[in-house]
């Protein structure tokens, strides 16, 4: 259930041959706001199909046997997981089918489209969507003979998108820094599990934060009572990448492995987080990428004097929305 040291290090050997460096970036404004020594952004944000979820999607396609990379694969997500996986499936050479909530963004929608894969929509009424997406998937691939792939829950996914991690960590080594404090975005969790073994096994002491909105603080919760609890549906958010109820067994297995603690951001420090990225990073962040920025630039963290490293995990946002999410601040 938890991928070992030398799992992620596979992993790693693979996926950075067919992905992007993304790069980790000083930011002193960053570490002034906060009053942390020093601030580094890993800007997954940039990461082809924009963010990192095509590093646990390309290191699960190619543990398919040959049979079902032919047939083809069949995932649920609500957009970077499908854009991620169909570029990965695109590279790979392996047919791709996503289920999509009928109200997850247009624009993640085509884009999906736009990488080859086909997409199917599911109706969620008041239903949680995750719930009938996965339901909608499961379905599709039983009749199809599809290899059902879940986003976040699977050890292969959490040891793929450890890459993020490693890379970052190479990178801390180039500026002469270590982190003592790691903010990472948190849905189901599959990026959390990856950074926090990334991170334990090579600098123990680095203590890594999950960090998700509010109403859908799943893995924190989880955390905090040492087993997996699903949280009732938290209502409206801007983050419409974070909305897992529960967090997936494999990623909590490895983040309480990791000793993992939770924090949960409202929208209007996300919002914060976003402005302050473009205008002083120069990076668009979609909501749900901004989470771990939106922690750290609450205050609630404890960096006073220490090294800070926030991972921004998404960009895949319309500009109308964008533009519409910073006037909402103003």
């Amino acid at each position: 259930m938890i991928p070992t040291p030398a799992e992620l290090a596979a992993a790693f050997a693979t996926t950075r041959e067919r992905t992007q460096r993304t790069p980790l970036i000083a930011v002193p404004a960053l570490a002034e706001a906060t009053g942390a020594a020093a601030a580094f952004v890993k800007a997954e944000s940039l990461q082809t199909a924009g963010s990192f979820k095509i590093r646990g999607a390309t290191w699960r396609l190619t543990r398919l046997s040959p049979e079902e990379r032919r047939a083809g694969v069949v995932a649920y997500s609500s957009g970077n997981f499908a854009q991620g996986l169909a570029a990965a499936g695109q590279a790979e050479g392996v047919p791709v089918t996503i289920v999509m909530p009928v109200d997850a963004p247009e624009a993640k929608r085509r884009a999906t489209e736009a990488l080859g894969a086909r997409v199917v929509l599911s109706h969620h009424g008041d239903r949680p969507r995750e719930e009938a997406a996965s339901a909608l998937a499961r379905e599709i691939a039983a009749a199809e003979g599809l290899v059902l792939l879940h986003p976040f829950d699977d050890p292969a996914i959490v040891a793929g998108q450890a890459g993020a991690a490693l890379e970052a960590l190479e990178q801390l080594v180039a500026f002469g820094a270590r982190a003592d404090v790691v903010a990472c975005p948190v849905g189901g969790g599959g990026l959390i599990g990856g950074v926090s073994l990334a991170f334990h096994h090579a600098d123990p002491q680095a203590r890594v934060i999950a960090v998700e909105p509010e109403g859908y603080d799943g893995m924190g919760q989880s955390l905090a009572a040492g087993e997996r609890r699903r949280v009732a549906s938290g209502g409206a958010t801007i983050c419409d990448a974070l909305q897992a109820t529960e967090p997936g067994e494999a990623p909590f297995a490895a983040a309480r492995h990791a000793g993992v603690r939770g924090l949960a951001v409202g929208d209007a420090e996300v919002r914060g987080a976003m402005r302050f990225a473009f205008e002083r990073l120069k990076l668009v962040l979609e909501p749900s990428g901004a989470v771990a920025l939106a922690a750290a630039l609450s205050g609630r963290l404890p960096v006073d004097g220490k090294n800070l490293l926030v991972f921004v995990t998404g960009g895949n946002v319309a500009f109308d929305r964008f533009a519409a999410i910073l006037a909402q601040q103003d």
